[in-house]
């Protein structure tokens, strides 16, 4: 499959206009499933090739993962790169531990295991880097891939499930190539499309009921899914599930990082031709992809051809029908449950900031801060129901993601979201000036060492800042005597060999000291005779992210460390 997507790639050299067949990732199942990251290039473009990332045989993205709802899996991730990377399972509801935020690097040539039961529903999720500053330039490579869950739920409908015969993969990706065929880690100058990394692609699709599993894949741009002449479709899941019936439209807007099954009905059209658009010119000034808004002086450019205007992403040719074609739309799908406002423990407003009011370059913010890894934002404790409001209070979108859990929309600004929007969510594009409020609950796993993050998905936002953290705590645990980052110094932090403690309560004495690696294994310990600040050596220990944990006569504190 690495030669096909080479050859496919050596054929847009021949014509920039040329079609090529869509390519569709061959899939991975079963108990035990290998992903190896790694370095490659395409002949994207006439003249040098574009370095690239991809998994396993290919040389961009990776395959597709079936997971199903209630397997045990165990996920191999061998990094192949000469970076640190992460893999995060972007949407599955899985302890912090197994989540691939930044806090559980994958060093070079490293391997990591992450073992879990599979919890969420039927859905399109996937998986992408999350290394902390290098996420728009690792996921733009192409180190990505689709994930679908199936459960016993959406097994019982009659929905189009034959994987590359009636239901497609389509990952759609915008990109920038800078003048040696490189791909940018930018934004709004992007003027070039894939999807699943073909350019300018076509498919044949059966002449019945289709469904297209949509990922907007881009770092930055909002894609306004439609079909030619307006040819209207069914809308039958959201980020984190089926809803409750088929939504009847014309178009689904989606943000990166948010996903979208749809049913397109093909029936009678044997021999026609329909195309995949994204209708820019219908969004409004400020989201990522409507028209270009006027900048002020010293702004970087914001110019790509595509800002504002409709562009093609896919053609789709129609052939004749398959063995055993669905032929109907059901008309419901599963029901729907979310939690009702009257059961949330709390409240929480998060504000996202600009450094002016006419930044649009930022660097942006939650509630005025910049994300730090030794900052716990947020303490939650498990099993809380929690209601978030969102507020804008800059001058472009953002499309708000967070790790651990599936949330229901309650309003924008104070209006019900609308249907498309009513079922699972992860994330959710807040306009300029726009309030949202969503409810979730915080269950199943908790963990006073390794937290979640929420984010801006447009990747570059995330990278400059954007971005925080929270704990899942037990609820039981007596975490208020458990104080994070506060209390005591650990220092020079980041660790070269040697580091000191000094508690800063002078009445209070330090007991132990305990260094445990992301798998809560204890690799150092010490016991203090004295609270003087003395100099303690790891030099044995390799390069990473670990958690100091000290013990004293009236507290217990937890800190992040990283080594060099």
């Amino acid at each position: 499959m690495k030669n096909i997507l080479k050859l496919l790639g050596g054929c847009f050299v021949a014509s920039a206009a040329a079609q090529q067949p869509l390519f569709i990732p061959d899939t991975l199942s079963g108990s035990t499933i290998t992903l190896n990251m790694h370095a490659d290039s395409v002949q994207f473009l006439l003249g040098i090739k574009t370095s690239t990332y991809a998994y396993n045989s290919y040389s961009y993205l990776g395959p597709t993962l079936i997971l199903n709802n209630g397997a045990n899996v165990s996920l191999v991730v061998n990094n192949q790169l000469a970076d640190t990377s992460t893999v995060h399972w972007h949407g599955l509801h899985v302890a912090a531990i197994n989540d691939g935020g930044p806090h559980t690097p994958i060093l070079p040539g490293a391997t990591w295991n992450p073992q879990f039961t599979v919890m969420n529903s039927a859905a399109t999720y996937w998986y992408h880097p999350h290394t902390h500053m290098k996420t728009a330039e690792q996921a733009i490579k192409g180190a990505d891939g689709m994930i679908i869950v199936r459960d016993n739920a959406e097994a019982a409908l009659s929905l189009p499930r034959r994987y590359g015969v009636d239901d497609f993969p389509i990952i759609v990706q915008s990109v920038q190539f800078d003048s040696l065929n490189q791909l940018m880690p930018l934004g709004m100058q992007d003027s070039s499309l894939m999807v699943n990394g073909t350019m300018n692609p076509f498919v044949n699709l059966p002449s019945q009921v289709v469904r297209l599993r949509l990922l907007n894949a881009s770092g930055e741009r909002v894609m306004n899914f439609g079909f030619t002449a307006n040819k209207s479709f069914y809308i039958i899941a959201s980020d984190g599930g089926l809803m409750s019936a088929p939504i009847l439209t014309t178009r689904v807007r989606l943000a990166p990082g948010e996903r979208a099954e749809v049913l397109i009905d093909l029936i009678g059209m044997n021999g026609q031709v329909v195309n995949l658009m994204s209708y820019g010119s219908e969004l409004p000034v400020g989201v990522q992809g409507g028209p270009t808004m006027a900048m002020p002086p010293g702004s970087p450019p914001m110019d790509s051809p595509l800002n504002g205007v409709d562009y093609n992403l896919l053609q789709i040719n129609v052939a004749a029908q398959t063995l055993n074609p669905v032929t109907t739309i059901p008309s419901s799908l599963v029901p729907l449950n979310p939690w009702l406002e009257s059961q949330a423990n709390i409240t929480r407003t998060i504000a996202m900031n600009a450094p002016s009011a006419m930044s649009m370059d930022g660097p942006f913010t939650f509630n005025n801060l910049s994300f730090d890894m030794m900052r716990i934002d947020y303490q939650i404790p498990l099993d809380n129901i929690e209601i978030w409001e969102l507020t804008n209070q800059t001058m472009v979108a953002h499309p708000f993601h967070i790790h651990d859990v599936q949330f229901y929309l309650l309003d924008r600004d104070g209006n019900l979201p609308p249907l498309h929007e009513r079922g699972k969510k992860d994330v959710v594009l807040i306009e300029s000036n726009e309030t949202v409020r969503f409810i979730t609950k915080f269950e199943d796993f908790a963990d006073t060492l390794t937290p979640y993050m929420f984010h801006c998905h447009i990747l570059m936002h995330e990278d400059d800042g954007m971005m925080g953290q929270f704990l899942v705590v037990p609820a039981t645990s007596g975490m208020n005597d458990v104080i994070v980052n506060d209390g005591f110094r650990l220092f020079p932090n980041p660790i070269k060999d040697k580091f000191s403690v000094q508690l800063l309560d002078k009445l209070d004495k330090v007991l132990i000291l305990e260094i445990h690696n992301l798998l809560g294994e204890i690799v150092y310990s010490y016991n203090f005779k004295s609270n003087e600040i003395i100099d303690l050596d790891l030099s044995m220990l390799n390069a990473g992210t670990y958690i100091a944990k000290v013990k004293t006569e009236k507290n217990n504190f937890v800190q992040k460390i990283i080594k060099n």
